[in-house]
């Protein structure tokens, strides 16, 4: 089934198999534009699959997966990048010897790949970029700072910043407040409530209070399939869910 929908991301029929085992059994799901949606559900459900699959990190057994009305489970990983989908995983993977600002500056796309960072020249457009994403992830005055000795929230931000330097319409975050002090996860909110203004942002979290502070609308997964979907206060007092998940 081909539908073309004004969603930016719709979901249909998807599922993945390991083995026999379907991590991802026949999903459907649909993110607006600028939406920020959060995945919840118990380990083992299939969140992290469901991103490895829109990133192209695993192929999917069947289904379709459509960003802006292009299929994406016939591509590869760099090219969906290039389409707009950006993906942090619970690592951060930045660059500890370089400071804050480079980290940010090869980012910018145009310095993608060998021979575009040894020729990559920083011109005005590269710096008021990043010096716009530093103040977005409140890094601003962290510029000249080793990556290595950033505090761990501090890290993940400046990993979030260097996906924004993509400018992707899409951003996937697993897990972003992990390890995080308390501080450093009320602020993360606040930034994942910026960035979603102009972008649309999927975030897998375990951390409910968090999740209080940033869901619109939640979608909770178990064994690969949509249990319950819809605003935070509805989906909390689904008996399905607190059986399942929030009841442990």
């Amino acid at each position: 089934m081909s539908t073309s929908t004004d969603f930016l991301l719709a979901i249909e029929d998807l599922t993945v198999s390991f083995d026999g085992f379907k991590a991802v059994d026949t999903l459907n799901m649909y993110i607006d534009k600028n939406e920020l949606r959060v995945i919840i559900g118990p380990n083992g459900a299939g969140k992290t699959t469901l991103l490895d699959l829109i990133c192209g990190k695993t192929k999917a057994s069947s289904g379709s997966i459509k960003f802006k009305n292009h299929e994406l489970t016939k591509q590869a990983e760099h090219e969906i990048v290039r389409t707009g989908v950006g993906r942090k995983f619970q690592t951060p993977s930045i660059y500890e010897n370089l400071s804050v600002y480079e980290n940010l500056e090869v980012s910018y796309p145009e310095g993608r790949g060998v021979f575009g960072s040894l020729f990559f020249k920083s011109t005005d457009k590269v710096r008021d970029t990043v010096l716009q994403i530093a103040e977005e992830i409140q890094l601003l005055d962290e510029l000249d700072t080793e990556a290595a000795v950033l505090s761990h929230g501090q890290k993940q931000w400046l990993e979030i910043g260097m996906l924004l330097m993509q400018d992707p319409e899409l951003l996937m975050l697993d897990e972003p407040v992990a390890g995080m002090s308390a501080k450093e996860r009320d602020e993360t909110a606040e930034l994942l409530n910026r960035i979603c203004q102009n972008r649309s942002v999927i975030v897998i979290e375990h951390d409910m209070e968090f999740v209080k502070k940033i869901a619109r609308k939640v979608t909770v997964l178990h064994q690969g399939k949509i249990l319950a979907e819809g605003a935070m206060d509805n989906v909390q007092n689904d008996e399905k869910v607190i059986e399942v998940y929030l009841g442990h």
